[in-house]
């Protein structure tokens, strides 16, 4: 018995750091003979764990400093939210949440409450919780400032928040820890000009677009592209989305899917008059402008990534082009955008003969 228990500790030398000071705790239990623990080898690993519990925890983690954003205190939010938290806060890392967040996040170590404005500039990384909308919002918080975004997917949808709640924490782990695809998307920056107003350039991840404020009305108005005249449009609107927002409100008004890392833009009608007035993919250093016809009499709305950002009257010009800023997108190792496509448009899922028509 002496021996085997020897043996033990003895092989302790060839395990983890972790695992090592675990199983010496367990052995440690045991009434012990004089004789073993008077043993050159058992000083000697007692010493080794000793050494161990005396050095600070380092975190396996990459990112030492994690924020978290959207509607965490949200009943429909907060129970997968404050379980990331909790989780991420074992990992001895600093977690930053927003003030909207302070009613789930009392009482845990290592989490601080701070501003939305401030809370880019301290965090390494950022975990959205939420749907796309909480990602397009989130995206505009850290775009520019080097700070990766990690969705974690609550809505309905879900093309850029890609982690599900039910593979949270194993996804959280590896992607934190380093072990991750990353991706840079190219994102929008819209502003008009000619306005008694200034308005300030608002950036999109996804789209910018022109849209009525009347309903029962056609909106005219002319597009040019880097100050070559396109078309006259009559309709409900106009959309220029990226890459990444081309399968967002675009894809819904007929235009074409391009795959993220595609360096273009895609300029779509909204329900317009003419049949031939169709969808239109443009390199992505153009510049794109619209304006209302002079006899145009009620305002257009400028909406980027769904939020209002300005009035379009006659006169004025709305351009937008390509962002300075860059957004950049962690995944899981086994993100795939065919398969993101495949289970949120529900393709190869008929059934020809009665075999499935995709090939697995």
């Amino acid at each position: 018995m002496g021996r085997e228990t020897l043996l033990c500790y003895l092989s302790l030398r060839s395990f983890s750091d972790v695992e090592a000071s675990n199983r010496f705790e367990l052995l440690s239990r045991n009434r012990l003979p004089a004789h073993i623990r008077g043993h050159s080898g058992f000083r000697l690993v007692r010493d080794r764990i000793t050494t161990l519990e005396e050095r600070p925890v380092r975190s396996m983690y990459k990112f030492k400093h994690v924020g978290f954003w959207g509607r965490l205190s949200d009943r429909n939010v907060s129970p997968t939210a404050l379980r990331a938290i909790e989780h991420v806060t074992s990992k001895r890392v600093r977690v930053f949440v927003p003030p909207s967040a302070d009613s789930i996040v009392a009482g845990i170590d290592g989490v601080e409450i701070v501003g939305e404005q401030e809370l880019a500039a301290r965090i390494d990384v950022l975990v959205a919780v939420g749907g796309d909308g909480t990602m397009l919002h989130a995206a505009r918080s850290v775009a520019g400032r080097g700070v990766p975004l990690v969705g974690i997917n609550l809505g309905r949808l879900g093309f850029l928040t890609d982690v599900l709640p039910e593979h949270m924490l194993d996804a959280l782990d590896a992607i934190l820890s380093g072990d991750h695809l990353s991706e840079d998307r190219r994102m929008l920056e819209a502003q008009v000009v000619g306005s008694a107003e200034r308005h300030a350039p608002m950036q999109a991840l996804n789209d910018v677009a022109l849209q009525k404020r009347e309903t029962g009305r056609i909106l005219d108005f002319v597009t040019s592209v880097d100050g070559s005249y396109v078309n006259t449009h009559g309709g409900d609107g106009l959309i220029v989305a990226t890459a990444t927002g081309s399968t967002a409100y675009a894809l819904s008004c007929g235009g074409p899917i391009i795959q993220p890392d595609v360096d273009a833009f895609v300029m779509v009608p909204i329900c317009p008059h003419t049949l031939s007035d169709r969808p239109l993919v443009l390199k992505a250093s153009c510049t794109i402008e619209v304006r209302l016809e002079p006899d145009e009499e009620s305002p257009a709305q400028i909406a980027c990534d769904g939020e209002f950002y300005a009035d379009l009257r006659a006169g004025e010009t709305l351009r937008i082009r390509a962002a300075r800023e860059r957004l950049t997108l962690l995944h899981p190792k086994d993100y795939n955008y065919y398969e993101l496509l495949r289970s949120k448009l529900n393709w190869g899922g008929t059934k020809r003969f009665g075999r499935p028509v995709h090939p697995r």
